[in-house]
């Protein structure tokens, strides 16, 4: 299951539901998490890797709670209660990468074959739409724009491969408390009166312009176009992240964004070499705790050859 970076993340004003309405370019990277499933005498769940002490290991966790779903979708209650379901994390927790949403997609495709149950991509998207917004987004894979609360999902066209630099925060970030900044900083704007409400804040559009740079497979034409309404937000809440940004630019990024709600910083490179010289010097300046090369677009959660879901 590979990890998300958002191209574009445009934010609306808050739903009365608590959530707000998003429109996203979606683009998944290959770094991967990968799960497997097998039938045990009881549920248990294993989690090793990259941040594993700080994924829950029980009903909270977000692939057994697919793995539940996908059972009471399908009449087999009784199975998700017999699995051994293994985590092998390489994305961050809570780093805006939606790891715990790929996760979740994994378990989906992996149960639907353990089980037999024969859904299609489509049908586990609905599952997992009601588990988180990114997982729908998990189980396509490629790029795609997504609107609603981002589950709602068309493929986008992409010419071309892009190299990308991730750069982990020191620390992770809630969604609910970037979107919590987000409102709060819009509500203390310059010139915005008190009695304004939800409606002075614009509805989400796309961005025809970069929609068209992906077309034309130019990173160049990509990088300044990446934006994210979340991203003064995140920066509020990590100042660090400022350091990062302003590193991966001096380094050579032709572009550099906050992907989702962070803290994770993704610079896009002109190639592979460039990817690397770029990795290289975002290191030295000590701005974050890790840092990956990887490229994109790649497939959503699949069956790899030794069972596992990829």
């Amino acid at each position: 299951m590979p990890a998300k970076i958002n191209l574009q993340l445009a934010v609306g004003p808050l739903r009365g539901d608590g959530y707000h309405d998003i429109v996203s370019v979606f683009h998944a990277v290959s770094l991967f998490d990968e799960v497997t499933v097998r039938y045990a005498d009881r549920l248990g769940v294993a989690v090793s890797g990259e941040g594993a002490e700080s994924v829950p290991a029980g009903q909270a966790n977000l692939a057994v709670r697919a793995a539940a779903a996908l059972a009471k979708a399908t009449g087999l209650r009784g199975q998700a209660a017999r699995l051994r379901i293994g985590i092998r994390k390489r994305i961050p927790v809570a780093a805006g990468l939606a790891g715990g949403s790929a996760d979740a997609a994994g378990a989906l495709v992996a149960c639907n074959e353990l089980w037999g149950t024969g859904l299609t991509q489509a049908a586990l998207g609905e599952i997992g739409a009601t588990l988180g917004s990114d997982v729908p987004f998990s189980l396509l894979g490629g790029t795609a724009v997504g609107i609603g609360r981002g589950e709602q999902l068309t493929r986008a066209l992409v010419t071309g491969n892009y190299h990308w630099v991730l750069a982990f925060g020191v620390s992770g970030l809630a969604t609910p408390d970037v979107y919590a900044a987000c409102d709060r900083l819009r509500a203390a704007r310059p010139g915005r009166t008190e009695d304004a409400g939800a409606d002075d804040v614009p509805a989400p559009a796309l961005s025809t312009e970069l929609m068209a740079a992906l077309r034309s497979g130019d990173p160049a034409a990509v990088g300044p176009l990446l934006s994210n309404d979340l991203q003064p937000a995140a920066l509020s809440l990590q100042p660090l992240l400022r350091r990062a940004l302003a590193a991966g630019k001096e380094h050579g990024a032709l572009g550099a964004i906050v992907s989702g709600s962070g803290p994770t910083c993704a610079f896009l490179a002109g190639g592979a070499q460039e990817a690397s010289e770029l990795a290289v010097g975002i290191t030295g300046a000590g701005v974050c705790r890790a840092v990956v090369q990887v490229s994109g677009p790649v497939p959503g959660a699949s069956l790899i050859s030794d069972g596992m879901a990829n």
